[in-house]
């Protein structure tokens, strides 16, 4: 692809002559960190964790992103097709539940040949598809019969939030479709689809928007995970703020008991049934990985 359009940004940059595009990345697939996660929903982690694959890079840039050091292009190791297939493979010999592709959207097609190549060679545990949402329909469509598990955040139905904190007004418009297409090429697997919501301290409201509309669209055909574990990361934050000449203060402070507990008296209101939630211990613990000493040669000798 000469002109990347993988995502809704569109920059049309050349990444094939290792030009960057919003995402940060040049058509090199770059991998952060592959290892055993047990951190996420139990049908994904199981009982011998998720084999998470964390892409670098990242196309939507939330200013409160837990992952920022990887989603702005700070850590990673270059790897080929063939040794991206060797960490899938290497992650089913561990004991991996399934392969869990993180942030993947940027390197669909560099995966989808990887993914092709391990399932000839022997990959047999189900495909996890893990994103923001912020997704073209066409790239989700490219991996149809490849996904056997569709991960999508649903982050905002308001505009406003979504261009105050990814700079994406149509954040919503879009991730909407992008869920619509990942519920159609899984429709009637348990689970085929698991859409996750992390509530933002100061934003309830927008939080039961999005419960709202994923119930009424979707019903008890998919399952709903509302996470309570944002956590305030400071330093990025105040970056944000000089950068855009913002003030992000509403998100230096962790989500309150009480908003969070407003949030699910308003799913079991509406009969969500299917749901995930987290417990006060869960959400004091870390959910974000070491992504600094992470090294392709020791993860295969592993």
């Amino acid at each position: 692809m000469d002109y990347c359009n993988l995502c809704p940004r569109g920059c049309k940059v050349n990444r094939n002559l290792g030009e960057k595009g919003v995402c940060g990345e040049t058509n090199e697939i770059r991998v952060a960190r592959a290892s055993l996660h047990m951190w996420e929903e139990p049908p994904i982690s199981g009982d011998t964790g998720s084999g998470t694959v964390f892409f670098s890079g990242c196309p939507l840039h939330c200013v409160f992103c837990q992952n920022h050091n990887i989603a702005d292009g700070t850590n990673g190791q270059v790897v080929t097709v063939d040794e991206l297939c060797s960490i899938f493979l290497h992650l089913e010999e561990k004991g991996a539940k399934n392969i869990n592709l993180v942030t993947a959207t940027h390197f669909v097609p560099e995966i989808r040949g990887a993914l092709i190549k391990a399932k000839r060679e022997g990959l047999s545990i189900p495909i996890v598809y893990n994103t923001s949402s912020y997704e073209s329909v066409d790239t989700i469509r490219y991996l149809n019969g490849l996904v056997d598990i569709y991960l999508p955040d649903l982050k905002y139905v308001s505009p406003e939030l979504s261009k105050l904190y990814s700079n994406a007004p149509d954040y919503f418009d879009v991730a909407k479709e992008a869920i619509k297409e990942m519920y159609r090429q899984v429709e009637g697997k348990d689970p085929g689809l698991i859409a996750r919501h992390l509530v933002l301290p100061g934003c309830v409201e927008d939080s039961k928007a999005v419960l709202k509309y994923l119930y009424e669209t979707y019903g008890d055909n998919i399952y709903i995970s509302i996470m309570s574990q944002y956590t305030p990361l400071l330093p990025v934050l105040e970056k944000e703020e000089k950068l855009k000449n913002k003030d992000f203060s509403e998100l230096k402070r962790k989500l309150l008991k009480e908003e969070y507990d407003e949030v699910i008296d308003f799913a079991c209101d509406l009969g969500i049934t299917k749901a995930f939630v987290q417990e006060g211990e869960a959400a004091e613990e870390s959910f974000i990985p070491d992504f600094e000493n992470w090294n392709l040669e020791d993860f295969l000798r592993s």
